[in-house]
């Protein structure tokens, strides 16, 4: 990837450039689609065994670190397919940053109110998807608006 000089706003990737903020969107949508599907991988998720669809019960732990259910994998597919089609225009590629951001700045808080053993822990949450997803909400928000102030915004929507 590489940014014209005519235009700083735009990354360019072979004869089509799209905007660094449509882009943002796609890798992180990728990124959580992908993070879907290894969630549901015997190996790459440890005591595969144990998964349940939902709740504090599940053992199975993505990379062996970040507590799993199928609920929470369906929640990262999702993100995914959302943001690989909000990718499309540049307001809607902002709206998944941002938007997204707040709810995983959300889930960070609940994360924080709500123990590890609690059965209002549905999703489930850990220690290591709470300090996650505060990394994940400022981030998406950080790129919602940093790359939303480039003046070729309007051109893409």
């Amino acid at each position: 990837m590489s940014y014209s000089s005519a235009h700083p706003w735009r990354a360019t990737a072979g004869m089509r450039a799209r905007p660094a903020l449509q882009t943002a969107a796609g890798v992180v949508g990728a990124v959580f689609l992908l993070l879907g599907i290894l969630g549901f991988i015997p190996g790459v998720t440890t005591d595969y065994d144990t998964m349940q669809f939902a709740g504090h019960n599940s053992q199975a732990m993505l990379f062996g670190v970040f507590q799993v259910s199928i609920l929470h994998n369906i929640v990262h597919l999702l993100f995914g397919i959302a943001g690989l089609s909000m990718m499309r225009s540049a307001i809607a590629a902002r709206t998944f940053l941002i938007g997204g951001g707040l709810v995983y700045l959300a889930l960070w808080i609940y994360g924080l109110i709500v123990g590890a053993d609690s059965a209002a822990n549905f999703v489930p949450l850990n220690s290591a998807d709470d300090w996650l997803h505060l990394g994940l909400g400022v981030g998406m928000i950080a790129l919602g608006f940093l790359l939303g102030t480039g003046r070729g915004e309007a051109s893409s929507r």
